[in-house]
């Protein structure tokens, strides 16, 4: 039976919609595309998924591929790292390809191009070739060498990449149209040189191909039927098209690029670049530190292949950037290891209990279920004796009603165990207590069916025998940042929204002796503390447990929905859109930190969102604070919209144009003058 079309994600549907049309479902092939600059993130999973997902779906092949035509931000370890996180997410790729194995090919097309008067060489800086460029609502000027001759572009070109030149000097630019509204359009860089070794194609090339060049070329050599990116792109796809354009044979297939939503997620940054910044500032103790949002360390905080792909699934692709709530991630481990994870015993705060009533020289064995939800689990040993330890904080000397665990003359379980109350305690100077003296009833033991085993008591407690616990480093982690959006403010560094918590280590934490054997590969629930895994840093008698998540499941108490169909359609962790204007302030809030290639993206979906925007919505941000640069350049460019399409100008739309012209900003100065 066809799948019903009301499942299906929007790139699903294109798909359906191709094969309708009679694209021929052995046709399709998709990739993924990393760049190896850094390590992969719970974003990059977001694609991951979604491309070798649809290879799974359709049983069709995904290249991975490497955009590796940036030597100077490349390393091998970024690419051994990206290989390792794929297949550790469980996806198998059909080929292995770099963007360098096109080199030669792409150098051909870019002499092609020359000859046909469509590229040109330019010794322009970039500065001028950025102010030439223009505006999103003002055309470019011409360069000076636009109409520089065939063979001296072709003479100028091939001596660039015979490495005559010192990087910045000469670029390749393809001609296009200086007048086009996208400015992708405005006769783009296609190479430039870096002179500097390549991790595979060491110094053979003193030149390199931009992205822009490289990625369509890319996907037409290897015939990738969809090219799938992030929405970024959404307006660098009128030049992929005319790129193609210039080189496409019609008996070969011609991919199509569609965009997708980037995955964000709230309480940590998902830029590489800032990422970097944490390593190499030494916030974060390398990628992997388990508070970083990359996928090698959430592997190293415990997180599961299943519970990401879930994740990713739940969270679904979206045709607008959102945020995801970090408690969904959290809520999608937290449910996979209840199912998997080995339940032992921990304690982190110790205080000493000894049950005077207990034989001094009795060890006895109980038997601890591995885990509840799966039947089959089974049990392991568990060694009781005289003196335990518990949790510090679940004994108060006067617990009153409310208080449910261990107090003076009252009786709690021992979790697998016993029946005990707290008879007396013994203190220091200055009032700390040392131990904690208790009675236990023999005829109380957990499982042996007694009338006193089955009497009901307000608490149960996990422990540990002292004299067989094992010690070890526990390491509980928080979240990285305090701010739920830590990159999205104007006037502050993200880096000023830090956690200074985010690392809690116990050096002495005391561990039933089962988790002395415990290896990498193993999850454990330490019972009601929350789930851990071993870490990296363990030796033989020094283990390392990292904690993964806790045990409380905050999110679904904030959402009414069930999540167990957790289908997209239905699951109420689909992030709801985002009314246009607010994606206007968060994109906003970042211009004044952006250049370039990134400073036009963000301004041309500005002017697209600004399309579904009302002039009542947008009145009140007139009011935006001064040093608020970037709001209110948005502000700026929506109104130009709004005007454009017929509204009326009043004196608070006068009074917000004259604040503008009066800023010292140059970008809101201009955007000011268009009003004018």
């Amino acid at each position: 039976m066809k799948e019903s079309t009301e499942s299906l994600n929007f790139i699903e549907h294109i798909i359906e919609e191709d094969l309708a049309n009679g694209f021929a479902k052995d046709k399709l092939r998709f990739r993924f595309p990393p760049e190896p600059n850094g390590y992969l993130h719970i974003g990059h999973a977001a694609s991951i998924c979604l491309n070798f997902g649809l290879g799974e779906k359709y049983n069709a092949p995904v290249n991975l591929r490497f955009d590796d035509t940036n030597p100077a931000k490349e390393e091998q370890e970024y690419v051994d790292a990206i290989k390792r996180d794929i297949a550790w997410l469980g996806f198998k790729w059909a080929e292995e390809r770099y963007s360098s194995d096109y080199f030669q090919q792409l150098y051909d097309w870019a002499v092609q191009l020359i000859k046909e008067e469509k590229a040109y060489v330019d010794q322009q800086s970039s500065e001028e070739i950025a102010a030439q460029k223009g505006t999103p609502t003002s055309m470019g000027t011409p360069s000076p060498f636009r109409d520089r001759s065939i063979n001296e572009s072709l003479d100028l070109f091939e001596r660039m990449k015979n490495g005559e030149f010192p990087a910045g000097s000469y670029l390749l630019r393809a001609k296009i149209d200086m007048a086009s509204p996208n400015m992708h359009m405005r006769d783009p860089i296609l190479y430039r040189i870096i002179n500097k070794a390549h991790h595979r194609t060491g110094s053979n090339w003193c030149i390199y191909p931009m992205y822009d060049w490289a990625h369509g070329q890319s996907d037409y050599v290897e015939q990738v039927s969809h090219s799938l990116c992030t929405l970024e792109f959404k307006a660098h796809r009128e030049l992929y098209d005319w790129y193609l354009d210039q080189i496409y044979d019609p008996s070969l297939l011609r991919p199509k690029q569609r965009e997708f939503a980037r995955r964000n997620l709230s309480f940590t940054v998902m830029s590489k670049r800032k990422l970097l910044e944490l390593v190499q500032k030494k916030i974060v103790n390398g990628w992997d530190d388990p508070r970083m949002p990359t996928i090698s360390g959430l592997r190293r905080r415990g997180y599961t292949p299943e519970s990401i792909r879930n994740f990713s699934d739940i969270a679904g692709i979206s045709k607008r950037d959102n945020v995801t709530e970090v408690s969904l991630l959290e809520y999608c481990i937290r449910e996979d290891l209840n199912k998997t994870a080995t339940r032992v015993m921990g304690v982190l705060n110790p205080v000493k209990l000894i049950i005077t009533n207990y034989p001094t020289d009795k060890t006895e064995t109980l038997y601890l279920e591995n885990n509840p939800e799966d039947p089959n689990s089974g049990t392991h040993e568990v060694p009781f004796s005289r003196e335990l330890y518990i949790e510090r904080e679940d004994f108060k000397e006067d617990g009153g009603k409310k208080f449910f665990r261990l107090s003076l003359d009252n009786e709690v379980r021992l979790k697998s165990a016993y029946i005990i109350k707290a008879e007396s305690l013994v203190k220091d100077e200055t009032g700390e207590i040392l131990e904690i003296h208790c009675t236990y009833d023999p005829e109380s033991k957990s499982g042996s069916g007694t009338e006193a085993s089955q009497r009901k008591v307000k608490g149960t407690l996990h422990w540990v025998s002292i004299s067989h616990a094992i010690k070890a480093e526990v390491r509980e982690y928080d979240r990285l940042f305090l701010d739920e959006s830590p990159d999205s403010h104007e006037d502050k560094n993200f880096l000023d929204f830090i956690n200074p918590d985010s690392l809690k280590i116990i050096k002495e934490a005391y561990l039933e002796p089962y988790l002395a054997n415990a290896t990498m590969d193993e999850k454990f629930q330490f019972q009601r503390l929350g789930y851990f895994t071993l870490d990296p840093d363990s030796e033989s008698g020094k283990l390392v447990f990292n904690k993964t998540v806790g045990l409380k499941d905050t999110w679904t108490k904030q959402n009414s929905v069930s999540l167990q169909t957790q289908k997209p359609q239905v699951a109420p962790t689909q992030q709801p859109k985002r009314k246009a204007l607010n994606e206007i302030q968060q994109i906003s809030k970042k211009l004044t930190n952006l250049s370039g290639e990134k400073l036009e993206t963000a301004l041309n979906s500005i002017l697209e969102l600004a399309e579904e925007v009302s002039y009542d919505e947008l009145e009140p941000l007139f009011n935006t604070a001064a040093k608020k640069v970037g709001t209110r350049i948005g502000v700026l460019i929506a109104l130009g919209v709004l005007l454009k399409k017929g509204q009326q100008r009043n004196e608070a739309i006068e009074i917000f144009i004259q604040a503008g012209l009066n800023d010292d900003n140059e970008i809101l100065k201009l955007e000011a003058e268009k009003l004018v």
